[in-house]
């Protein structure tokens, strides 16, 4: 009778990486019994809650033992690797002692911590290692009229291939899945090593992880995006009673799994082209599909056989094996899609119900059963026969499974001992092997390899031997490597004279510390070594220069970051250090490690392309490095991908999701290659191919504070590009006007912006032309667009395309109006600046649309902004985050206005101190005026009308104001022309020759002008005192006549 049971589920949260501390994560994840609860960053108030068979808190609450165990510092929350194997691995070892099948499933982004629970690190060995050990001291301690068989095996599938990390041969094209009748779907030749001991299985573990660090090299592949599938057959044979018990223990650590945004194809027309995410996509497919049957829903399919890895767990999900699922997360705030992501898809998991069974059965029976079998196979291929049927493939396939049940009947008929005398040979040979490693550690410098994944760095060592060693791909090397960017000969090591030298072959490439080098070098001991594109060594020197310096810190990260600092990108490049504390902003910091991340994908796409004569190169650039937005502050970095054709000039701008979604299928593409297959593939299909875009170039900030003033602006600036650097400059005019069009004059200025409110308002904006554009000068057949977008357009506006001419005069104007004006606007022209971009045009691309259709017109056919109608048209569609976004709006509206009125109650507060002061002056000098003589008095009573006429037909402060506002207009018109002859002079250049006295007069030329820089900057310092000065004498002067 079948045990129905659910799938267990158990969620662990481990530490922050030290990624995730120098990114100044926070928490988002918090634990109560068996509860977990996950909060959204963006709105802390916003909580998800699940729940779950067991909560695993390991992200705090632990410190180190002496052993290197992570243990509980005093809190009873923290669980460590034995609280985890108590719960789940020895559910693993009762459910196969009692003869079910048993699967654990290890599931959650890459660096959540799968690995580390499974596999474990150092002291901190995980469930697979653990299990394994009991079974075996388990199994010395049963009674002695049993037998017990246990077989190990070991697999990883990428890219919907197979491969066995036991064989010392690799099938190309990887191993086959079939089907039988009575054990489900299996891999053809796996190599399944019986075991006796678990020093056996810890060897055969290390023999594994050799083999998938040396695929994931010649595959170019990456293990975070690899399954791996450890495999346990364990059977006891009652030899009393001729009744066999069996259990497969499926131990499966599986691919990362990132959100399909985050992790390359949002936005790209390959999306969903890549086979890599095949059997995670198809996982999900099917848990959905077992959950939906669990709440007693109709489901006509589920897809088991739509990949290799769902055809190797049909058992495992909603079949014969009690299941348990461990979801890893990662507790930052940054990881919060893929981590709710994870927590969901384990929502959906825990539904599942198996009938698991217990697999017993008399072993004469079984061998009846394979006879019997046997049989109906040889009656139905004899049919085949007679009735001259031409059927080959059906034919092969019955004798395949003839000759398999042969096998399986020889298995079961061969004495266990004498399966174990034929690979106790193949121990001995690795036990011999092994001595002989340790030996040669002692003995000889060599190269320990570091590896993306933690688990397969330091597993290869390549010893150096005296003399010389070459190193490459041909197999006539001392030291065999393949990988991307590796030649047959590509360096050799000379170890003589008590030291290590590395010299590079000829256009091969070669990094020491970060450092290209091209030739002999030597090494110390500890130097990082890079070989090709991204094989990554550590060289630990003659024994005479170790010392006992902790080698964990030499990571993947490490040797990544001394490349960048090589290269000149730090954080302090980024601009990551504030002025205030010195402390490095999280923000920058997290774009940093995106860039380390990357660096060795770009190098390897670009020996792909190399190697595929595809004339693209690929390079990381950091968009916003420079950029900010209306206001003035820094918009948000991150890293984007430049390529560009080598023959044609052609440029594209590729996102980090869409490039790394590329990059797998660049990888299928170049395998295919490797295996001498054909790789023409139709344009659409070519993941190295786009058709021809726009490539945004760089912008300017033009602040639009004169407008607000009705002053115009003529202004000549820099149109910057992502890294900070001049691109073109381009010169704008921005002019107040009438509603035909006539621009206003000096006497049209306000002093308050608040003048304008409930007017209406009108201005042009004046493109005048765009100089030195280095865009077009790079090459030919380029063009530019420039676009700019002005208060509440529903779109930006675009010049009509300019081609090929380096210095192009634009002269386009555009007529903008409020008839309205609000205060919203008015705000908006004092504090925001108009983002002029410059977009690249290519040919073959579509140009920006220059029309001004979708825009509001008013009736003299003028643009018009700021309109009510407008704002409430689009708000009738807002969701509900625009509508948080309005709500923030109105809440830095309120802010500003609060600002105004603390600024208002300021002045009159200084205001009412100088009332008081003149109140008391006025009192004390009271008796004095009463024993003056009536004459005076009466004098003093008429120049006390007199001021108060003269205030109000003429207020001397409001005079004051009005000259203090002509003043500044005259200073900000002189500071134009300074400006200008700046821009004149920085943008000067010699010509290029050698001709002494051309270079004479333009250092002359230069010299003249530079000094008539200072002089009108000068003239206009001088000129704005002595207006300032007049202006307080008179305020002066007034102040003084009201208090006589």
């Amino acid at each position: 009778m079948p045990n129905v049971d659910s799938v267990k589920v158990a969620v662990r949260v481990r530490p922050f990486s030290q990624r995730e501390k120098d990114a100044g994560s926070k928490c988002v994840i918090s634990m109560n019994s068996n509860s977990t609860s996950i909060y959204d960053p963006r709105n802390p108030g916003h909580m998800k809650t699940f729940t779950f068979d067991l909560a695993y808190w390991s992200h705090s609450g632990f410190l180190k033992d002496k052993n290197g165990m992570l243990v509980s510092a005093g809190s009873n929350s923290y669980a460590g690797q034995r609280e985890v194997f108590r719960d789940l691995g020895e559910g693993v070892l009762e459910n196969a002692w009692q003869g079910y099948n048993a699967t654990l499933l290890a599931y959650g982004q890459t660096g959540s911590g799968k690995s580390y629970s499974m596999i474990g690190y150092g002291a901190n060995r995980g469930i697979v290692p653990v299990v394994c050990e009991e079974l075996f001291k388990a199994i010395q301690n049963q009674e002695k009229n049993k037998q017990y068989q246990i077989t190990f095996s070991m697999l990883e599938i990428y890219n919907e291939q197979v491969t066995d990390l036991l064989s010392k041969t690799r099938k190309p094209g990887g191993l086959k899945i079939r089907e039988d009748q009575q054990q489900g779907f299996y891999v053809d030749g796996l190599k399944l090593v019986p075991c006796d001991n678990y020093a056996q299985i810890e060897r055969l573990m290390e023999q594994g992880n050799k083999m998938r660090t040396t695929a994931t090299t010649i595959m170019n592949a990456t293990s975070s995006r690899s399954h791996m599938v450890i495999t346990i057959q364990f059977k006891q044979i009652f030899l009393g009673e001729a009744i066999t018990k069996q259990s497969v223990i499926n131990l499966v650590d599986l691919a990362g799994s990132e959100r399909q945004k985050s992790s390359g194809s949002e936005k790209d027309r390959l999306k969903e082209g890549t086979r890599v995410n095949l059997s995670l996509t198809t996982l999900g497919n099917v848990i959905s599909a077992l959950a939906e049957v669990a709440t007693g829903k109709k489901v006509l399919h589920i897809p088991y056989r739509d990949s290799v890895l769902t055809k190797l767990l049909q058992s495992a999900l909603g079949g014969n094996s009690r299941t348990i699922m461990i979801a890893a997360v990662s507790p930052a705030d940054i990881c919060y899609e893929e981590t709710l992501s994870t927590l969901r898809y384990a929502e959906r998991t825990k539904k599942i119900r198996n009938k698991a069974v217990v697999n017993t059965s008399p072993t004469e029976k079984l061998i009846r059963e394979l006879k019997a079998e046997n049989n109906k196979l040889l009656s139905r291929l004899a049919g085949l026969g007679n009735m001259g049927t031409l059927v080959a493939d059906e034919t092969q396939e019955l004798r395949y499974l003839l000759a398999e049940n042969e096998r399986q009947i020889q298995n079961i008929q061969v004495a266990w001992e004498s399966r174990l005398e034929e690979t106790r040979g193949e121990w001995e040979q690795q036990y011999t092997a092994l001595a002989q490693e340790r030996r040669m550690m002692e003995t000889f410098p060599y190269l320990l390899n570091i590896n993306e994944d933690p688990q397969l760095s330091w597993v290869l060592k390549h010893f150096i031997q005296n003399g010389s060693c070459d190193v490459g791909q041909s197999t006539s090397n001392a030291i065999i490597l393949r990988g991307l960017g590796i030649l047959d000969k590509h360096a050799t090591f000379t170890n003589a004279d008590g030291k290590v030298t590395l010299t590079p072959g000829d256009k091969c490439k070669a990094f020491v510390n970060g450092v290209l080098i091209t030739g002999k070098t030597k090494l110390q001991h500890l130097d990082r070594v890079i070989l090709g594109s991204n094989s990554a060594f550590l060289y630990v020197g003659l024994p005479a220069e170790r010392t006992d310096e902790d080698l964990s810190r030499y990571d993947y990260d490490f040797f990544q970051s001394e490349l960048a600092a090589a290269e000149g990108f730090s954080t302090d490049k980024l601009g990551a250090a504030s002025s205030k504390d010195s402390r490095a902003d999280p923000s920058i910091l997290a774009v940093f490690h995106d860039y380390i991340k990357l660096m060795p994908l770009v190098a390897e796409v670009n020996q792909m392309s190399e190697e595929l004569k595809k004339d693209l190169t690929f390079e990381l650039k950091v968009k916003n490095l420079a950029a900010s937005d209306s206001r003035g502050y820094d918009l948000q970095k991150e890293i984007i991908v430049k390529v560009t054709h080598v023959t044609t000039n052609q440029v594209w701008i590729w996102s980090k999701a869409k490039f790394i979604n590329r990059k797998f299928l660049m990888e299928e593409l170049y395998q295919r290659f490797r295996e001498g297959e054909d790789t023409h593939v139709n344009q659409d299909s070519d993941p190295f191919w786009d058709p021809v875009e726009v490539v945004h170039l760089g912008s300017a900030h033009v602040w639009l504070q004169s407008l607000a003033y009705c002053l115009q602006l003529e202004e000549q600036t820099e149109l910057l590009n992502s890294e900070g650097l001049e691109e073109a400059v381009v010169v704008i005019n921005l002019s107040p006007c009438s509603r035909d069009g006539r621009i206003l004059g000096e006497d049209d200025m306000v002093i308050d912006p608040l003048e304008l409110l409930g007017r209406r308002v009108d201005f042009q904006i004046h493109i005048v032309e765009c100089l030195g554009v280095k865009w077009l000068r790079d090459a030919a057949g380029r063009g530019i667009q420039i676009g700019y977008r002005v208060y509440d357009l529903p779109r930006s506006l675009y010049t009509k395309p300019v081609w090929k001419n380096v210095n192009p005069k634009i002269e386009e104007t555009v007529h903008f109006s409020a008839l309205n004006a609000s205060y919203e606007f008015l705000n908006y022209l004092q504090k925001n600046a108009l983002i002029v971009d410059l977009w690249g045009l290519q040919e073959g691309c579509t140009e920006m649309d220059c029309s001004l259709d979708g825009l509001l017109l008013a009736p003299e056919g003028t643009i018009m902004v700021d309109d009510p109608k407008a704002l409430t048209a689009n708000d009738a569609g807002l969701d509900t985050a625009n509508h948080m976004s309005e709500l923030y709006q109105k809440l830095l509206h309120m802010e500003e206005e609060t600002e105004l009125l603390r600024e208002i109650n300021r002045a009159l507060r200084e205001e009412n101190l100088l009332l008081k002061d003149k109140l008391k002056w006025d009192t004390s000098h009271h008796e004095k005026r009463k024993s003056e003589s009536p004459t005076k008095a009466i004098k003093m009573r008429k120049q006390s009308l007199s001021l108060r006429e003269s205030e109000a037909t003429h207020s001397p402060r409001t005079s004051c104001d009005a000259e203090f506002a002509k003043a500044l207009k005259i200073f900000y018109q002189n500071m134009n022309v300074v400006r200008q002859q700046f821009l004149q002079l920085k943008h000067s250049k010699p010509l290029q020759e050698d001709n002494l006295q051309v270079l004479h007069l333009f250092t002359e030329r230069q010299s003249q002008l530079l000094n008539d820089l200072g002089k009108q900057f000068e003239s206009t310092i001088c000129k704005l005192k002595s207006d300032v000065a007049v202006i307080v004498k008179k305020q002066q002067e007034f102040i003084a006549y009201s208090r006589s």
